[in-house]
């Protein structure tokens, strides 16, 4: 099953709405409360499998069109954004920086959530070099803690696409990764989250991403150093996934700042993150 934030015009907030093929029904139409999707992660896999009989219940068509709605983050309060680096060779070597240790970590803050078909302010006084990152994003459904690879996907409520947008500059002249990703915007996550159960192997999926029309990344998740297994039993060890937690799993070769030459994302432009059984994740940036 999808789920998603979208925002209708009679709406104040955005509402969480299961996805049916061209139709999105509000969970508040089915008798049940939740404001967020969170919310329904923390209240177990039995609520969710009552609400997923409760939309196959539904006659076809039911809904709210797609068309007529917009979206915001389809993880709109996540207790925490955890990105991991350098988690494929080629984006490693391209930005000559060293993947040999442990997941490289950071966090990226709530302010830089955004929604598909959002706009991105690109911050101009303070770079040049914003540069796209399309990644698989991976939803913890329950709290996990020292679990092994060979049972962590059982964690796994769902899977997402991120652009991990970074402003390189920034990046390669401070200690840390987390402010140069975390401009207002500069985290779209959708259009939607797919249940685990659509989703039988996350290192198998295609992931492309294509910047007004040319296609600048074009690889698979199988090529991870890490995989999502691999990541969640490593990072479990030091620290307890809560339920909801959003992990950004990182991105494939064929970064701008690595172009010949380099191709920044600038007012105007438009990038679509698109990772096979999930969707795709358009954005349009302008000046901030």
């Amino acid at each position: 099953m999808k789920f998603a934030h979208v925002t209708r015009a009679e709406d104040k907030q955005p509402i969480l709405v299961a996805v049916r093929g061209d139709f999105a029904i509000p969970l508040d139409t089915l008798d049940e409360s939740f404001a967020t999707l969170r919310q329904l992660i923390e209240s177990g896999p039995e609520t969710l499998a009552r609400v997923q009989e409760k939309v196959a219940a539904q006659p076809e068509g039911a809904g709210v069109a797609l068309a007529e709605v917009g979206y915001a983050s389809a993880i709109l309060d996540p207790p925490i954004v955890l990105a991991v680096g350098l988690n494929y060779d080629e984006h490693a070597s391209e930005l000559n920086l060293d993947n040999d240790s442990g997941p490289v970590l950071f966090s990226l803050f709530p302010n830089s959530l955004n929604g598909h078909g959002a706009e991105v302010p690109l911050p101009l006084e303070l770079s040049e070099e914003v540069d796209y990152e399309g990644e698989l994003g991976v939803v913890i459904g329950r709290a996990a803690k020292n679990v092994t690879p060979e049972e962590a996907l059982d964690y796994v409520f769902g899977y997402t696409v991120v652009n991990d947008i970074t402003a390189r500059n920034i990046q390669f002249a401070e200690p840390q990764w987390s402010r140069c990703k975390s401009f207002d915007g500069f985290s779209p996550v959708g259009p939607v989250v797919v249940t685990a159960d659509e989703i039988p192997d996350p290192q198998a999926l295609g992931l492309t991403t294509d910047v007004d029309g040319l296609r600048v990344q074009d690889s698979t998740t199988e090529y991870m150093i890490r995989s999502v297994a691999q990541l969640i039993s490593s990072i479990s060890q030091s620290l307890t996934l809560l339920p909801g937690t959003l992990i950004s799993t990182g991105s494939p070769g064929g970064a701008g700042r690595s172009r010949k030459p380099p191709l920044y994302l600038m007012p105007g432009t438009e990038v679509t993150v698109t990772i096979e059984g999930i969707g795709a994740l358009t954005n349009h940036c302008v000046k901030a």
